[in-house]
């Protein structure tokens, strides 16, 4: 699953009765790219769609995870957070090498002057 994928998932969760303009914003792709995405998702059986008649007398859908789609969601959102820990923590090494260095390149000058 891409992070396409794995944000319009999240956003369907949040707010079922998002119509594909909606989401197309959220998660800042074109219009086009997002009903691709929903049908991935539906051919996939992550979501389902159900009709309702909205308050402008049109029929819209809304997309409902289904049981699949809610435990691929948590697993993709597993696999998220532990790339951004592991991200974190390579980011937070080479903050202290930056600072050692920095600080060691201080150092060096203050005694030269």
């Amino acid at each position: 699953m891409d992070e396409f994928q794995f944000n319009t998932l999240r956003e369907l969760a949040k707010d079922s009765k998002l119509s594909q303009r909606d989401l197309s914003k959220k998660i800042g792709v074109s219009l086009a790219r997002v009903n691709y995405l929903v049908n991935e998702l539906l051919e996939k059986g992550y979501i389902k769609t159900k009709r309702f008649k909205n308050s402008k007398n049109k029929i819209g859908y809304m997309y409902i995870l289904t049981k699949k789609g809610v435990s691929e969601k948590i697993t993709q959102t597993q696999n998220f957070l532990q790339r951004k820990l592991d991200e974190y923590e390579k980011l937070t090494q080479e903050i202290e090498i930056l600072r050692q260095e920095n600080h060691e390149n201080h150092n060096s000058y203050k005694k030269k002057f």
